[in-house]
């Protein structure tokens, strides 16, 4: 498939490619036994309905995403515009995603959560990949806590795209 009359860097390719190609935001809290863990990824993909399964991949470089390999549970946040603080906290490395200020409580089955996140889902993994600088985890949504139905899902939906956060508009 290579083009000879354009030699491309293929991770530049890569790279740029993904700054234009938008995700959606959700923040996976977790507690593997040694305190709270929270980030905010952009990989989060749809598997299957029975059951109801996602995936998301957690990066090497993350000291969240290396403690949370090691739960037993998460809760998978799906973030809107009105959660933009906190999908930046969950974002920023070092940031102390529990500490004061920020709320969150724990669900019965001692997972931490963030209340002000309207929709989420308790999780169980049930497989992992390694790979390269990531691991591809697959989790099966054993719980929900589902907000209303938004009148206006293009007003409160969020995405990320070109290393910035954007609310959603349809084209048409």
């Amino acid at each position: 498939m290579a083009d000879s009359a354009a030699q491309v860097d293929l991770a530049l390719a890569f790279r740029e490619a993904f700054r234009h190609h938008p995700s959606g935001v959700a923040v996976i809290s977790a507690d593997a036994g040694d305190g709270p863990v929270a980030l905010t990824v952009g990989s989060l993909i749809s598997i299957g309905t029975a059951p109801p399964t996602v995936a998301f991949s957690l990066s090497d470089h993350s000291s969240a995403g290396a403690r949370m390999r090691h739960a037993a549970s998460m809760v998978v946040h799906f973030m809107r515009t009105e959660n933009l603080a906190l999908a930046r906290l969950c974002a920023t490395s070092g940031a102390d995603r529990f500490g004061p200020g920020v709320v969150w409580d724990r669900l019965p089955g001692g997972e931490p959560f963030y209340p002000e996140v309207r929709t989420r889902f308790r999780a169980r993994p049930l497989e992992t990949l390694v790979l390269r600088g990531a691991t591809l985890v697959v989790a099966e949504l054993t719980d929900a806590s589902l907000a209303v139905p938004d009148p206006a899902p293009e007003d409160s939906s969020m995405v990320y795209l070109d290393r910035r956060w954007h609310g959603l508009r349809p084209l048409g």
